[in-house]
């Protein structure tokens, strides 16, 4: 794999711009794609496996990517999105076996508790949110996309996006 990376284009494509550098690919994409998916679930071991697969049908598909469409971050997190969609449809209403093992908290027990409850309480609001609300919620602040990379995704206009999401924040705050 190269190591010239064009980093100006938002993408990770090598010089020779036939395969992504996917050791960048992962390192630059992956904080992104699972803090979306963990602003979409709620669930920090669900979206570390919804990350895994993302990568794994990014990999599976690569071939199918076209630079002249999207970036490479906006096709990775249409993949994203999509995985998030296929698991939600599928999903059985069940504990994971993993919420009781939880490691320790590494604040006091009181800044922790006040965290999780804010967590929770966010969480029951943005579940009230319509699914497209909830999406374009996560996009932007757990994957830290811009209003035009979301409407590359979602197929929206970008100041539908913006008004969109200033009218989510705006629920989300009345409610708060």
């Amino acid at each position: 794999m190269t190591s010239d990376v064009h980093e100006t284009s938002g993408s990770v494509w090598g010089a020779a711009a036939t395969e992504p550098d996917w050791e960048a690919v992962f390192s630059e994409q992956l904080p992104r794609v699972y803090n979306f998916l963990r602003y979409r679930s709620g669930n920090e071991t669900l979206a570390e496996d919804l990350t895994s697969r993302t990568f794994e049908k990014a990999w599976r598909d690569r071939h199918r990517y076209r630079r002249d469409l999207a970036k490479f971050s906006t096709w990775l997190l249409r993949i994203a999105s999509n995985v998030a969609v296929d698991h939600r449809r599928t999903a059985h209403e069940h504990a994971p076996l993993e919420a009781a093992a939880e490691a320790p908290a590494e604040g006091t027990p009181e800044d922790e508790a006040v965290i999780r409850s804010n967590f929770a309480r966010l969480s029951a609001l943005i579940a009230k949110l319509p699914d497209r609300d909830r999406e374009l919620l996560a996009l932007k602040y757990g994957a830290g996309a811009t209003n035009r990379a979301i409407a590359e995704v979602t197929g929206l206009s970008e100041s539908n996006v913006g008004t969109i999401l200033h009218r989510a924040v705006q629920t989300l705050r009345a409610e708060w």
